[in-house]
C-alpha cells in the first residue's frame, strides 16, 4: 500500500533530480531511496524514473504522480497542522558561537518570513555542549565548529571560515604587520585562547600542530568562551588570540585590532549540521536544513 515516506522520497527524488542528493536531504540510505521508488512503481504498474550511468529521467507517468504527490503532501502537512492544534512550529537548535552570532541571525531573519509560523529556540554552547544536547535529545539538531566525537551524530558541512590571529593596534604590532610578520613570530606576546571543547581551539591546535609550536611554550593569560570578550580585550591592549575571521571582521572594518593571516592550508575551518543518525526529521527539519545550507555563505 502507498505510504506518505514513499511519496516525499519520490517528490525529493524529482525536485533534485539525483538519487544522492535525495538520500542526503532526506537522511536516508541510497538503497532506502531506490527501495521507495521501486515500491511505487510496482504498485503503479509503471515506470516511473529511468536510470542511466549519468542521470535520471522522469518519466510521464513520473511527472503525472509528482503533481498529485505534491498536492497529497501539503494537504497531508495541512491537515496535521489544522487538526493537531500544531499551526505554530518551533525549532530548537543548539549552536556554538560562531553559527550562533554571526551565521544564524540572518539566515533566521530570511527563513521567517517564509515560514511566519515557525519559531526558534536557540541555545548558544561551546562546540561540546552543543554535541550533548543534540546527543541527549534537548534539541533538534546542532551548528557546531567541529565534526562530532559521537558516532550516534551524523554530521554535514555548513559553510566554511577562516582562522585569523588578532592583535592591538599598537606602533609595534604595526610595524610587524607592514613588513609581513608570520604569525609564528608574534606568539612570544601573551595569548588569550578558547576554553576547552571550542572549535575554534581546535582549528588553532591544528595550526600549532603544523607549525611544531607546544602549547606550554605560549604566554597564556586567559582562556575565555565568549568571542565578543576576547575581541574587547585584545583592542584593549591585554593580549593577542586566534579567531574565527567572521567574528574579528567588524573590530578590523572599524580598526579597533589588527588581523594576521596563518599560514595557507592551516587557516581553514568549517562549520557543520549536526543531528542524531536515530532521528526521523520532520518535514519543516528538513527544509529549514535545506534553507540554512543554501544561505549560509
Amino acid at each position: 500500500m502507498m505510504e506518505f515516506k514513499q511519496l516525499k522520497t519520490f517528490v525529493e527524488v524529482v525536485r533534485t533530480g539525483s538519487f544522492t542528493d535525495a538520500s542526503q536531504n532526506l537522511f536516508l540510505s541510497q538503497p532506502t531511496v531506490s527501495q521507495h521508488i521501486r515500491q511505487l512503481e510496482e504498485e503503479l504498474g509503471t515506470r516511473l524514473v529511468m536510470r542511466t550511468t549519468r542521470r535520471i529521467e522522469i518519466t510521464a507517468s513520473g511527472m503525472r504522480l509528482y503533481t498529485y504527490a505534491e498536492d497529497i503532501l501539503a494537504l497531508r502537512d495541512k491537515m496535521v497542522a489544522n487538526c493537531s492544534g500544531m499551526g505554530h512550529s518551533i525549532l530548537s537548535i543548539s549552536a556554538s558561537t560562531i553559527p550562533s552570532a554571526y551565521i544564524l541571525p540572518s539566515v533566521l531573519k530570511l527563513f521567517g518570513r517564509e515560514h511566519p509560523e515557525v519559531y526558534f529556540s536557540i541555545h548558544q554552547s561551546d562546540s561540546a555542549g552543543a554535541e550533548r544536547g543534540v546527543l541527549d535529545g534537548l534539541y533538534d539538531l546542532g551548528l557546531t565548529g567541529r565534526e562530532p566525537e559521537s558516532e550516534e551524530l551524523e554530521a554535514r558541512v555548513l559553510c566554511t571560515d577562516e582562522m585569523v590571529l588578532i592583535t592591538p593596534v599598537s606602533p609595534f604590532f604595526l610595524e610587524m604587520k607592514e613588513r609581513g610578520a608570520k604569525v609564528s613570530e608574534l606568539l612570544d606576546q601573551p595569548i588569550i585562547l578558547r576554553e576547552d571543547g571550542s572549535g575554534s581551539l581546535k582549528a588553532a591546535d591544528q595550526y600549532m600542530a603544523a607549525e611544531n609550536i607546544d602549547e606550554d611554550m605560549l604566554h597564556v593569560v586567559a582562556r575565555i568562551n565568549d568571542q565578543e570578550a576576547i575581541k574587547k580585550m585584545v583592542s584593549e591592549g591585554l593580549g593577542i588570540s586566534f579567531i574565527s575571521s567572521r567574528a574579528a571582521e567588524e573590530f578590523v572594518q572599524a580598526k579597533r585590532v589588527l588581523r594576521f593571516e596563518l599560514p595557507e592550508g592551516c587557516a581553514e575551518r568549517k562549520f557543520y549540521i549536526i543531528q542524531r543518525k536515530s532521528d526521523i526529521p520532520g518535514e519543516l527539519r528538513r527544509e529549514f536544513v535545506r534553507f540554512l545550507r543554501a544561505n549560509c555563505s
